[in-house]
């Protein structure tokens, strides 16, 4: 080999590694600043529970006349819902009447008469006599008016507990009513959620039916505030609009799908993203994307406090969806110029 010839070979040489340590830049994996906010979504097995069932009942004991409900029937609000016979109230109330005028009769002579024959005390018995009389033509009145019951809303009948021509006592329930103005659906969740919920959860809940795959939003209206002793479950009620193409009553089951969002109070990061400065100062690499999958980086300093689970929560300096170098950044300073690394190659 002639000396030009290995001349040639060497600078040849030299000149390619040349090459390869200009375009040598440094990879860095990168990491993204979540935010604060996580979520979570979990199902449930629920039951569709009236917005409020009542059992109905006659205020007055007698023998029941006329029941035109029929179980399972949507009845609106003020339907006759039961009513007893009235003979006996309205002949209580003719007799009441007619005690009344006759006291008031009393009291009418009596008063005339007063300072002659009739003493004052005379006249006072009579007017107390007349008073209860009139109080006793309010209470037939009343009695009278108690012998019918009518809804008190929009109502699906549940159930007849008597039958008709029967007679009952003042208080046994006759008929019991749901409230179906709105469908609740119960769940128990277990206590732990409540805990990461803290005391303003912000939830989207939805229901499903197994009737069809259709999906119906959900709102919270009210949770039991005692845990049960069995299993540590707190039962959460949720709220829906009825279904104009479905009938929901009272017993059925539903799948809910509850995604949690909580508010951490900061977000994490590697702890191997952050090195210090020469004063204890904590700083990062921030990545700043120029010509993907290259970037430039800079220094940043932050606040930060350790975390429970290993990591770093970032109290000030960065925000959610900034990019920073997970780790070797002590190695680099700002305006360096990276790339991300997206893995070997195979």
């Amino acid at each position: 080999m002639s000396l030009f010839r290995f001349i040639s070979i060497l600078a040849l040489l030299f000149s390619t590694q040349s090459v390869f340590a200009q375009d040598a830049i440094k990879a860095a994996k990168i990491f993204t600043v979540p935010s604060n906010e996580t979520t979570a979504t979990r199902q449930f097995f629920g039951k569709v529970v009236a917005k409020e069932t009542v059992d109905l009942a006659f205020r007055v004991g007698g023998q029941i006349e006329n029941f035109p409900v029929i179980e399972g029937e949507f009845i609106a609000k003020g339907d006759l819902i039961a009513e007893l016979d009235r003979e006996i109230f309205e002949l209580a109330l003719d007799q009441a009447r007619l005690e009344m005028d006759q006291s008031k009769r009393t009291l009418d002579r009596l008063n005339k008469l007063r300072g002659n024959t009739v003493s004052q005390t005379a006249v006072d018995d009579a007017r107390t006599a007349f008073e209860l009389s009139e109080l006793a033509v309010r209470r037939a009145e009343r009695d009278l008016q108690e012998t019918r019951i009518v809804a008190p809303f929009d109502a699906l009948v549940a159930s007849r507990n008597v039958a008709n021509f029967s007679s009952v006592n003042a208080g046994t329930a006759v008929a019991r009513l749901h409230d179906m103005s709105e469908v609740r659906i119960e769940i128990d969740a277990p206590e732990v959620l409540f805990q990461r919920a803290g005391l303003n959860p912000k939830v989207d809940a939805w229901a499903k039916f197994h009737l069809n795959d259709q999906k119906f939003p959900l709102e919270i209206r009210e949770f039991n505030a005692e845990a049960s002793a069995i299993g540590q479950t707190l039962t959460v009620t949720f709220g829906m609009e009825p279904p104009k193409n479905m009938l929901i009553i009272p017993g059925l089951s539903a799948s809910v799908f509850a995604t949690l969002k909580s508010q951490q109070a900061f977000p994490t990061i590697p702890s191997s993203a952050v090195h210090t400065k020469n004063d204890g100062t904590p700083v990062v690499m921030v990545f700043n994307p120029t010509d993907e999958p290259n970037g430039t980086v800079t220094e940043v300093e932050i606040e930060i406090r350790p975390s429970p689970t290993g990591k770093v929560e970032v109290i000030s300096g960065l925000t959610a969806g900034q990019e920073i170098v997970a780790s070797g950044g002590a190695n680099l300073n700002t305006g360096d110029s990276i790339k991300r690394f997206s893995g070997f190659a195979n």
